[in-house]
């Protein structure tokens, strides 16, 4: 195993490894595939939604757009990073885009991802599971993440769990006593676990791209959709083209 922050805190946070020049690309395809999104999902929007996915479908942007995000996603760039922190192959596994809720009363919310798709017992057993790995690349200026170190690794303690859960009187947004705010300026990259609990902080009219990877294993490549996936011919022309292909003999089972 590696010695790396990851390891042992469940996040890394490279400062300006993301070039302006092709954070310019990505910003304008972001806020193209989010205009198109926020008049298909208008209702959702303005209700409660602070993210959408999916971005690198053919629904909104053309292919041209698509091989530029396909590029950043394969990149050395990020690849340099996840070969260390990833202890064998990973695979792409889906986009999303975050930002303000519509309505700015709206709280955020500790959660680890896991507690969407599985009970408490599983969420203890996925810590020693497969990895899943968010890559946040803010296209703007924002206060960032607030998460728990360690706790990728380590189960809540009763009174995080009674936050997080909105148990005994507690709720979701309050102050956690361990939490560490990470802001994020466009350039940088936060690489953190999908098990972590953690938080956006909304304001500054954040637009963050998130990249999921993850072990290649069909427990978490279902959750992916092939649709997003680029062609052979596009995914030879990134970097790390591994990074789709290893996916892609889940897609049929």
């Amino acid at each position: 195993m590696h010695n790396n922050q990851y390891e042992q805190d469940g996040y890394e946070c490279h400062r300006q490894i993301i070039a302006q020049s092709e954070l310019q690309k990505i910003r304008g395809i972001a806020e193209k595939f989010h205009a198109n999104w926020k008049v298909e999902n208008e209702q959702f929007y303005l209700e409660k939604a602070i993210n959408s996915a999916y971005l690198t479908s053919k629904q909104y942007l053309s292919e041209a757009e698509r091989l530029e995000m396909f590029k950043l996603i394969g990149s050395t760039t990020i690849s340099t990073i996840l070969n260390r922190i990833f202890p064998q192959s990973y695979a792409f596994m889906n986009t999303q885009l975050f930002f303000d809720p519509f309505n700015q009363g709206q709280k955020n919310y500790w959660h680890r991802d896991s507690q969407y798709h599985l009970d408490l017992e599983e969420q203890k057993a996925a810590l020693a599971g497969p990895e899943v790995i968010h890559v946040r690349i803010p296209l703007y200026p924002e206060a960032g993440i607030e998460l728990i170190p360690r706790s990728h690794r380590q189960w809540d303690t009763p009174e995080m769990q009674n936050i997080r859960l909105e148990q005994a009187g507690r709720r979701c947004y309050e102050p956690a006593p361990d939490g560490k705010a990470i802001a994020l300026q466009p350039g940088d990259a936060l690489f953190f676990s999908a098990n972590m609990i953690h938080r956006g902080i909304y304001g500054q009219g954040r637009l963050a791209l998130d990249i999921l990877y993850c072990e290649p294993e069909t427990s978490l490549l279902k959750y992916s959709n092939p649709e997003c996936f680029p062609t052979n011919d596009q995914a030879e022309s990134c970097e790390n083209s591994a990074v789709f292909f290893c996916a892609q003999p889940f897609f049929s089972e």
